[in-house]
């Protein structure tokens, strides 16, 4: 099982980016999925999650401003990440808890990260 995350990059300050994570591979079912993220010099944060009713939750500091979303037959994750602020400079990771088989337990997998720089 792979996951892929995608679109990062650099803009500036109110401007807006969307991120994608794909999974690939033995999937039989996937479970909660989530965006963390990564400043330097910080600990990861959880910035978003969705469960596969597609409940979700969000960190105080991007509430109004982030929308995460999925696409359960294409396996895929979204952020929408709108009004950026400099303190969303960061790496952001995917994780999503997949079951391989239908005996296998759920489990936790991670994308590789993307940049997110927000800078005038």
């Amino acid at each position: 099982v792979q996951l892929q995350a995608s679109g990062g990059g650099l803009v500036q300050p109110g401007e807006s980016l969307r991120l994608s994570c794909a999974a690939s591979g033995r999937i039989f079912r996937i479970d909660d999925m989530g965006w963390y993220r990564q400043a330097p010099g910080k600990q990861r944060e959880s910035v978003a999650t969705i469960t596969s009713d597609g409940d979700t939750n969000y960190v105080d500091s991007v509430k109004g401003r982030f929308s995460i979303s999925r696409d359960s037959a294409e396996n895929t994750m979204y952020l929408q990440m709108n009004s950026l602020k400099s303190d969303d400079t960061a790496v952001y990771y995917c994780t999503a808890d997949i079951k391989t088989s239908r005996i296998d337990l759920s489990r936790p997998y991670w994308g590789q990260g993307t940049q997110v720089t927000v800078s005038s």
